[in-house]
């Protein structure tokens, strides 16, 4: 696409006005739309259809995002031109990084996660189509910190996850952090939100998933688990200061701990999360 083909028309007041709310929880919630901010985490979003509802292009960085903007007309998405100051107004960030998308709410029932479903990749032609069990899922606890939240959903994506499953008193999935801090994976895997943590362990369970907490104190290494880690499971991650209390770490068959090596006293939460995941994904590839 060359300089001159490009065509970005102003949107109207009312549409800006409408994008800036989105800032506001109440609004996100009353509309069931929220902001995705940046190329990747738009590029993702236009790539799942009738997600994006409108893409804003900052002019001065409309070069730099050609791409996104062919994407755009390729699904039939409106897209506008704004000045940088307007843009500056759909996000919280101090650098805005040239695009921020409308997008509709992409969370799914708990009863729509644990059923069967089909193989992530195609099957030869002619061949039947096999269904298989959920195998790896995580579930987040009282995650408070969007950041940390927005980040185990990236790395439940990278390891393959299933799903993601956070509890009703956990951070909102559509708070602009923690779809900032997914970098698009919330596009990728099934979200689950706003599910009490007991229905969340029950409903895994009953789908045949073994279900580990994670503890500090825990007796059991995750290096001990050898191949129990092969066995479809639900890792329960807790709250990012307190961790799980005692009536959540009961509701697990096993509480697990990360072993350190070193001298830290712990782990971030979203980095425990990817070690689980990544030794629970190696562990379910290698038996596969």
């Amino acid at each position: 696409m060359s300089v001159a083909s490009i065509e970005l028309p102003e949107p109207p007041q009312a549409v800006l006005r409408a994008a800036r709310a989105l800032q506001r929880r109440q609004e996100r919630k009353e509309t069931g739309k929220f902001l995705v901010e940046g190329r990747q985490a738009v590029r993702e979003a236009l790539r799942v259809p009738g997600v994006v509802e409108a893409v804003f292009f900052r002019w001065a960085a409309a070069m730099d995002n050609v791409d996104l903007l062919d994407l755009a007309k390729e699904a039939g998405v409106t897209y506008y031109g704004v000045s940088e100051q307007n843009l500056a107004t759909m996000t919280d960030t101090v650098t805005p990084q040239g695009v921020v998308a409308v997008a509709r709410a992409v969370d799914v029932p708990l009863k729509s996660v644990l059923g069967k479903k089909k193989p992530k990749r195609e099957e030869k032609p002619g061949k039947k189509h096999r269904r298989k069990d959920v195998s790896l899922v995580v579930i987040c606890a009282q995650v408070r910190d969007p950041g940390n939240a927005g980040t185990v959903i990236r790395c439940a994506d990278a390891f393959g996850a299933d799903a993601v499953i956070l509890s009703s008193d956990s951070v909102e999935v559509y708070n602009p952090k923690t779809v900032r801090a997914s970098v698009g994976s919330i596009f990728h895997l099934p979200i689950v939100v706003g599910v009490d943590l007991a229905e969340a362990i029950a409903a895994c369970r009953k789908a045949g998933m073994q279900i580990f907490a994670t503890d500090g104190a825990a007796g059991t290494d995750l290096t001990d688990l050898d191949a129990a880690l092969e066995a479809p499971t639900a890792w329960v991650m807790g709250n990012e200061s307190w961790g799980l209390p005692v009536e959540h770490l009961a509701l697990a068959d096993h509480t697990v701990a990360v072993p350190i090596y070193g001298q830290a006293e712990s782990l971030n939460l979203a980095t425990a999360a990817a070690v689980c995941l990544y030794a629970s994904a190696s562990a379910q590839r290698a038996s596969n």
